[in-house]
């Protein structure tokens, strides 16, 4: 058996492991900023070219890299959760930010597969545990939380998009549920999961069916909502 690294930096174009990705089967597509966190999960059943953009698409899947925006890749095996591993890869920005990362839903074997083709990377010491932020009361009707109630109660079908430095997601459907928990505003279907920190939308700035979160100092987010009647904001 191959042995891995359990942490390395992959020297190889960002190109070249995008286009790899539908190989991994199951995983999930994260991306965060501003306190917003938009996770797509499945299967990527195709990667396409758009004006040099990457596009990873299929039932399950709708994101925009550009690879021209990532300088590092990091491929990380450590995260064990009961007995089951999800390795993970991060996309990196030239200031060492992450842009956006993908994770393993299907174990080692499928992944490691998958990026066999560019052998061994360099390897890296073991990023130690990050503490557990604080998770605060989360107030249901609170401003982050408003057009997402609306858009629950009303059942319409809206698209919940994100989008940051070479970098952008999207879903669409109907949100069934809106748990404030953890710290968090959360909606979580089987393809896609939103986790918005409490109170760091302060509103949302409304042009039509468009809704675009704002933060503390009325700067946008990234995170935006479409299909939501601008008269269901109120």
């Amino acid at each position: 058996m191959t042995e891995h690294n359990r942490r390395e930096r992959l020297p190889v174009p960002a190109a070249s492991v995008i286009r790899a990705l539908p190989a991994i089967g199951k995983l999930m597509v994260t991306a965060k900023r501003a306190g917003a966190t938009h996770e797509r999960i499945g299967t990527i059943e195709r990667v396409t070219v758009d004006d040099g953009w990457l596009v990873c698409s299929g039932a399950e899947h709708d994101s925009r890299m550009d690879p021209s925006a990532i300088a590092t890749i990091i491929v990380d095996r450590t995260s064990i959760m009961g007995d089951q591993a999800y390795p993970r890869i991060d996309f990196l920005a030239a200031d060492g930010e992450c842009l956006f990362s993908v994770v393993g839903f299907g174990g080692l074997e499928p992944f490691d597969a998958a990026l066999a083709p560019f052998g061994p990377g360099e390897a890296l010491p073991e990023k130690p545990a990050e503490p557990r932020g604080e998770r605060p009361e989360v107030d249901p009707e609170e401003a982050g939380a408003r057009p997402l109630n609306k858009a629950r109660d009303s059942g319409i079908e809206i698209s919940i998009a994100f989008s940051r430095t070479g970098f952008a997601q999207r879903w669409t459907g109907r949100v069934e549920k809106v748990n404030p928990a953890m710290g968090f505003i959360n909606v979580m279907r089987a393809d896609f999961h939103l986790h918005l920190k409490a109170n760091t939308v302060s509103d949302w700035r409304v042009a039509g069916e468009l809704h675009e979160a704002l933060d503390q100092d009325g700067v946008p987010t990234g995170l935006t909502l479409r299909g939501i009647p601008a008269a269901a904001h109120s």
